[in-house]
């Protein structure tokens, strides 16, 4: 995680400026450099660095993994500039602002951003008002007509919306049914839309698909944030959410849920999709980075249960001790 220590201030605007560069989206857009940067430089620092998980360079992480996606064949001969400008720029603004704690966290403290978005994919709105604001405030894309403008903001806001959670297995049945029914036409604008969405949604939770090292650092990551609402809401007598339990749950068993019942449902659909050698290096990985946890967590459970067995022996042992002089009193 060395790159994490040095590059965590500025990856985020080092690498999305590179790939609009590289894209030809500043020539393409008219985009002016200085109101590019500056604008990138707001969205970084509009991350909370002190979030261990939703930070800026998990965004930097998401944007990396979008451009992976969007280099896959089928995308990157299909995609129009306006769909790449978007990807890229859902993928670095789609946490904009996170404040480390979840939607349900956000309900039940009444806090004013779930009054604001009536309890519906609360932060996701936040983050898409959030790049919208910087996008206005940045002059960026001004110079475009008023309606462009405001459709861009639209689709921007429908990608981002789409990262929701609560929300997975709708997206996730309506791509299964996409690829039964072998309809999805590329060449179709709804069509590249939605599967910008779940390009998206799969560069958002692909940690537990990258190599084991890299991947275990960010599972780590993500629990620590977890377990720190979870202290708060101990804190403060609320009900503790069970994933951010620190007393009942564990990173290898939130991990090995997450994989179970999120992130591999979406994989096997997007493999299907996209079957190439980057989907099946990934689809590896997710499957040897599963099997680690549960070697990890069965590993711990078998030290838990040895240790129990040591103290109740010790007791035993000196219960028996404790009785002995007694015994040898009566006789």
């Amino acid at each position: 995680f060395i790159w994490y220590y040095k590059l965590q201030w500025n990856s985020l605007v080092n690498l999305t400026f590179h790939l609009f560069n590289s894209y030809g989206l500043i020539e393409l857009f008219q985009l002016d450099m200085v109101k590019l940067r500056r604008f990138l430089v707001m969205i970084q620092e509009d991350y909370r660095s002190l979030n261990p998980y939703h930070n800026a360079v998990h965004a930097a992480d998401v944007t990396q993994a979008m451009y992976c996606y969007l280099q896959e064949p089928k995308l990157a001969e299909t995609m129009t500039s306006c769909d790449l400008l978007l990807g890229l720029l859902a993928a670095a603004t789609h946490d904009l602002d996170h404040p480390g704690v979840n939607q349900p966290f956000l309900i039940k403290t009444n806090h004013y951003l779930a009054a604001l978005y009536k309890n519906s994919s609360v932060l996701e709105n936040h983050h898409w008002k959030s790049a919208v604001g910087l996008l206005r405030e940045s002059a960026l894309l001004s110079h475009l007509p008023t309606e462009d403008r405001l459709n861009m903001e639209e689709r921007l806001g429908s990608l981002i919306l789409a990262t929701d959670i609560s929300r997975q297995n709708n997206y996730l049945s309506e791509f299964r049914t996409h690829l039964d029914k072998r309809d999805l036409c590329l060449t179709n604008g709804r069509h590249r839309h939605f599967i910008l969405q779940i390009a998206l949604k799969c560069a958002d939770i692909c940690n537990p698909c990258r190599p084991w090292k890299l991947s275990k650092l960010w599972s780590e990551k993500v629990t620590e944030e977890f377990f720190h609402q979870g202290d708060i809401e101990r804190k403060h007598h609320l009900e503790v959410t069970p994933l951010c339990d620190r007393q009942s749950n564990s990173v290898a068993n939130i991990q090995i849920g997450f994989m179970t019942y999120v992130v591999e449902p979406l994989f096997v659909e997007w493999s299907r999709f996209s079957d190439t050698r980057l989907s099946q290096t990934m689809m590896g990985h997710l499957s040897l980075n599963k099997q680690g946890w549960k070697e990890g967590r069965d590993k711990q459970e078998a030290n838990t249960s040895r240790a129990s067995e040591e103290q109740r022996t010790s007791a035993a042992k000196d219960s028996n001790s404790k009785e002995l002089p007694q015994g040898s009193k009566r006789s």
